[in-house]
């Protein structure tokens, strides 16, 4: 048996399984004692497992694997309150994703502050061919953001998101003020 340092106690010891003719054997005791010190931290990983799933207490280091794990880039520098609720809204953003709802949605989550976007898109019908498109401008997408402190938001790392949650070809305009 292992000296020095404070073992972690299992849960489930191997040798009150055994039958009772192994009871009194010392040799297959102290055997299964070791092993039962090998696998104390695997129950007790498995028994915290549902922590390490859920974003608002999930360590850290497994958080990143988690916005993997549900097809999201949370990017590199956001605090760990952002990427946690990202994470937890990561089903509500696919499910708007490319829509002004949730380009609202993720902004808000990165800011905390009232949203507003404004995007030159439209469509038109017609029974007649040739009929006037409504822009002929460039796709332009406008995001007005306001909060407590706007010199507080990292207006590059919010624009890359932002540019990355909308098509390629639209440019993409931050303007960033106080409520």
């Amino acid at each position: 048996m292992r000296t020095g340092g404070p073992t972690l106690p299992t849960p489930h010891p191997l040798a009150d399984r055994l039958p009772a003719v192994y009871l009194e054997d010392e040799f297959t005791q102290r055997f299964l004692a070791a092993l039962d010190e090998v696998l104390a931290p695997v129950f007790t990983a498995l028994d915290g497992f549902a922590g390490y799933l859920d974003p608002k207490v999930a360590p850290e280091d497994f958080l990143d694997w988690l916005a993997h794990w549900v097809a999201l880039d949370v990017g590199e520098g956001w605090s760990v309150l952002q990427r946690r609720a990202l994470v937890a809204n990561a089903v509500q953003l696919h499910r708007w994703r490319g829509t002004r709802r949730g380009l609202i949605a993720h902004v808000r989550l990165l800011t905390g502050g009232q949203v507003e976007v404004v995007d030159s898109g439209g469509c038109t019908s017609s029974d007649r061919p040739g009929a006037p498109l409504p822009d002929t401008g460039p796709a332009r997408v406008v995001v007005r953001v306001r909060v407590a402190d706007p010199g507080a938001v990292d207006r590059v790392r919010l624009s890359a998101a932002i540019a990355a949650a909308v098509p390629a070809h639209v440019v993409v305009e931050l303007e960033v003020g106080g409520l």
